[in-house]
């Protein structure tokens, strides 16, 4: 029983150093928290992310060779898929034989304009000379009426005199409508003429487009990469038949990948574009660290651009915290040397505590947040 009395300050004592220890824990915490827990948001929810750029053709045709195969490396114009010419060729073959028929034709027309132009001043020299053989026989004929008013022409001579009149009154109606018919020939020629010449003529440039548009179905017989990066997906196969729009094949340019790190709603409060940002990737460890800058912010949270988004009304709503992907471009030069894929997994901390006015960002409820 001594010994109770001398055991109560050894525990009050120890109780005393576990409080110190706690208070000093706390207070340790706390100036952790404001110098720097409280500068950083961070989250292990973030991917790579990248462009998958889908190679489709232009045309249908039948795939006579495939020059690309998952994993290779292409550049961009480099020839990946070819598919029969046959068709585009003949199309190509009869589209410059039309053309050639109608340059033909049009310089026949320009031809026939200046032929009827000779014509018309023919037929309109011919209807001067009927008119005046018109008017010499109607003289003729009013002397002859005098003379056979005196009897001094037989009525046969004026028979044949009025006869004379009317054959050059119908040689002179028909030069007339020679002339007209001439001039309404030329009228319909210089419609399909003028203002224009044989090169830009209406139906030489209609041609010529039927020309372009088989070369352009030619050239689309091969189907060449449109970015350079990595082939992934491949799916198209030698003698296959394919339509236009039906993906073969894609292309990743994994120099222009970017990491999507989705922030709970709560840690948004301090984030502005153009915050700077170091991550990690799991394929390489925390001893390669990356760089980036926040480029731009979501427009929504990733639950409400689900296929099936939450609904309050039909009661498959649960309140929980939601997350917003952020997007963070990288350092160049950091991913040259230390490639990242699509979808690999990163680790994501982000200074708050700079503005990010260097870089002209926007508050994280900006809407005009950049992609």
């Amino acid at each position: 029983m001594s010994a109770l009395p001398e055991t109560r300050p050894a525990r009050k004592r120890a109780l005393l150093a576990i409080a110190v220890l706690v208070a000093v824990g706390a207070i340790a915490y706390g100036v952790y928290w404001f110098v720097y827990l409280s500068h950083y948001q961070d989250t292990d929810d973030a991917y790579v992310q990248g462009n998958v750029v889908l190679v489709t053709p232009q045309v249908a045709g039948t795939v006579t060779r495939v020059d690309a195969n998952d994993t290779d490396h292409v550049t961009r114009g480099q020839r990946l898929v070819a598919l029969d010419p046959a068709d585009a060729q003949a199309a190509l073959d009869e589209a410059r034989a039309t053309l050639a028929q109608t340059q033909r034709e049009v310089g026949q027309v320009y031809g026939n304009d200046a032929a009827t132009a000779s014509g018309v001043r023919t037929h309109e020299a011919d209807l001067a000379s009927a008119a005046a053989e018109t008017r010499r026989a109607e003289q003729d004929l009013a002397r002859r009426r005098t003379l056979a008013a005196r009897q001094v022409i037989s009525r046969e001579d004026l028979a044949h005199a009025q006869a004379t009149v009317d054959a050059a009154h119908a040689a002179e109606n028909a030069a007339r409508a020679a002339v007209d018919s001439a001039r309404e020939q030329l009228t319909a020629n210089r419609e399909l003429t003028q203002g224009t010449n044989a090169a830009t003529h209406p139906k030489v440039q209609a041609a010529e487009a039927n020309v372009r548009t088989a070369q352009l179905a030619l050239d689309r017989a091969t189907v060449s990469a449109p970015v350079s990066g990595i082939i992934a997906k491949r799916s198209v196969q030698l003698g296959q038949r394919v339509q236009p729009g039906v993906p073969m094949l894609a292309i990743v340019p994994l120099d222009q990948v970017w990491v999507d790190a989705n922030f709970k709603e709560v840690q948004l409060r301090k984030m502005r574009v153009g915050q700077p940002a170091t991550m990690h990737a799991d394929l390489f460890g925390k001893d390669v660290v990356f760089h980036g800058r926040i480029a731009g912010l979501g427009a929504g949270t990733g639950a409400a651009f689900a296929l099936i988004p939450a609904q309050n009304a039909t009661g498959n709503w649960i309140k929980v915290v939601q997350r917003v992907p952020v997007r963070i471009a990288l350092d160049p030069a950091e991913l040259k040397a230390h490639p990242l894929r699509i979808g690999l997994s990163m680790q994501v901390e982000v200074d708050v505590a700079n503005d990010g006015s260097a870089n002209d960002g926007n508050a994280a409820d900006s809407s005009t947040a950049r992609n």
